[in-house]
């Protein structure tokens, strides 16, 4: 592990965005081993500095969607693209102050948490193997944890980092995992890696990172999962594993991660703008070096920070987002349900609603994969949030005033409807839990009468029977051609490598020629058992609600093995931790 040469320590001490990006593009060029307790310490500080205890002391910034569009003062442009070694020419202009960090603090922080680990963990005790062991990274996760304080809210903000860890021996789950992998780079176990879901964190390790370790808690708290692999019986079906698609970090990707997980959050309402200028530079390094290909959620986080503050110069948060979506595609087998709710967001926050309603279709034909339980609180606020708030906000906007335009009269924007609701309801079949209440129902039910019969009829609705591989159709639609049409888009929707390739957004919603509405035959391929039901009533001249919440609030009608044998507890609707900008 590296520690920082005399070149870097002469750049303290930092007081700007430009000397921060500097020392950290100048480590990262110079170490394989980029040092994670230094670089977490460095940027812990930072964002301590400027979010809590301006907090306490009432020095709010206040930062919203409404920014300015341009902050060239702050952060220059350059090229996008990966690849290549990190630049720190183009930040040159970058002077947006910061306060002070000084190399004797960093570094007396850094000798402390080398104690802390060294006096605890006697590796000759291991038989100090050339990788590590899991007895090895147990222990270590136990002399963290245990090191802990007692007495404090695991979920609050800003404990994600080791400065939190050496100044108040708080840590959050993610930051507990970075600490154990940071300590065990510490002792020389250079194999040893982060492991990130989109909701967890655990270790690989090994010569290959062949081995798993669990090594913190998720939700109200698992201290007894330490020291447990993550096998295939644990994350087949889960969400919180991914289906065994999670992101493997290097020592690059985890300085990524460090990066990506600050947190600028001042108060609920109030960001500090230099953390997310400060996050913004670090992320388009990183990006520059191609240390992000492999990363959705940094992605993600990059064009979010974009959408909020353009650099000029740099390509638009929408083509992030869909970079994002194109990274999960290619290196995750789809697994990831975020890069789709980011882009979906994005189209909403932007009145882009029909293809808002295409993207949250699109998640949901992700998270169709698992089997709903306690662990997806987080994902579950995000699609209830979907569905009972955004949705039913889209449709009072559409369904104001006269427009031939209305997303009301394109039967693809009713399909995509039924595309979401199919892929929740497969969510739910064979979790002990149901995911569907009568709040659900209810936003079904004023979303789908907001569509007259006439353009309900125009989609094809198909029903794909679990047990058979044959297919039923609603009526003489003229199904084979609509069948046809769908697995020509299909085919034309997949790149060379047979990878499902992203759809480029049009900036403005398609206008809608009433004449064209009859030669709209969308195709949606009905899985859930709920849905099926459900078909013939959404098809239906006049809806009947009673009937349409008494389906579709009904017990799972499929039950499945279940995985892990954990008892699962229903749902806590809420908002999601994750920053909106609406």
């Amino acid at each position: 592990m590296a520690k920082l040469s005399s070149e870097e320590r002469a750049m303290f001490p930092l007081t700007d965005i430009k000397s921060v990006v500097k020392l950290f593009t100048t480590h990262l060029n110079k170490n394989k081993e980029p040092n994670l307790a230094i670089l977490s310490i460095i940027v812990g500080h930072i964002e301590n500095t400027l979010t809590c205890a301006r907090g306490t002391a009432g020095q709010e910034t206040s930062l919203t969607s409404s920014l300015p569009v341009d902050y060239d003062d702050c952060v220059t442009g350059g090229g996008g693209g990966g690849g290549g070694g990190l630049q720190t020419d183009r930040y040159s202009d970058l002077d947006c102050t910061l306060p002070v960090v000084e190399y004797e603090s960093v570094e007396a922080l850094y000798h402390r948490f080398l104690a802390i680990i060294k006096a605890h963990v006697d590796v000759t005790a291991f038989g100090t193997p050339k990788y590590a062991t899991r007895e090895l990274v147990k222990r270590i996760s136990d002399v963290v944890w245990c090191t802990l304080s007692s007495s404090y809210y695991k979920d609050r903000a800003h404990l994600q980092s080791i400065y939190s860890y050496m100044t108040g021996a708080k840590l959050d789950s993610s930051g507990t995992t970075l600490a154990v992998v940071a300590a065990c780079q510490a002792l020389g176990y250079n194999d040893v890696h982060l492991a990130l879901s989109e909701d967890h964190t655990w270790v690989v390790f090994g010569e290959k990172g062949q081995h798993t370790v669990e090594v913190t808690w998720h939700g109200k708290g698992n201290e007894d999962k330490r020291g447990i692999p993550v096998t295939d019986e644990v994350y087949s079906k889960s969400w919180l594993y991914v289906n065994g698609q999670p992101v493997i970090c290097d020592r690059y990707m985890e300085v990524a991660t460090i990066v990506s997980n600050m947190n600028p959050g001042i108060s609920a309402t109030t960001d500090s703008e230099e953390v997310m200028l400060l996050q913004q530079a670090l992320l388009w390094s990183l990006y520059d070096a191609g240390h992000l290909a492999k990363y959705p959620m940094a992605i993600d986080n990059l064009g979010d920070l974009e959408e909020m503050m353009p650099t000029k110069g740099r390509q638009p948060a929408t083509k992030m987002y869909e970079e994002a979506i194109t990274s999960a595609v290619r290196y995750y087998d789809n697994q990831h349900v975020y890069p789709y709710t980011y882009l979906g967001g994005y189209c909403y926050r932007n009145k882009l609603y029909k293809q808002a309603l295409k993207y949250w279709a699109k998640a949901a034909s992700v998270i169709k994969n698992y089997n709903y339980s306690r662990d997806d609180e987080e994902i579950y606020k995000e699609f209830l949030e979907i569905a009972n708030e955004l949705i039913p906000h889209i449709m009072r906007v559409v369904s104001s005033g006269i427009s031939a335009r209305s997303i009301l009269k394109d039967p693809e924007c009713f399909a995509y409807l039924i595309e979401f609701y199919d892929g929740i309801c497969e969510w739910e079949e064979g979790s002990a839990t149901p995911v569907l209440h009568i709040g659900w129902a209810k936003a079904l039910f004023n979303t789908i009468s907001k569509f007259d019969a006439h353009v309900r009829s125009h989609v094809k609705m198909i029903c794909i029977d679990p047990d058979s591989a044959d297919l039923s159709d609603n009526g003489d639609l003229q199904g084979s051609a609509v069948e046809k049409a769908a697995a020509a888009e299909a085919r034309t929707s997949q790149d060379q490598n047979g990878n499902m390739a992203t759809d480029c957004i049009n900036l403005t919603e398609e206008d809608i020629d009433p004449s064209e509405v009859l030669h709209r035959w969308p195709l949606v391929k009905l899985a859930s058992a709920k849905m099926r039901g459900l078909r013939d009533l959404l098809l239906a001249d006049k809806l009947n609600s009673q009937a349409i919440s008494l389906q579709l609030t009904a017990q799972s009608q499929v039950t499945t093995k279940k995985r892990g044998g954990n008892e699962l507890e229903s749902p806590h609707p809420g908002r999601s931790k994750r920053t909106r900008r609406e």
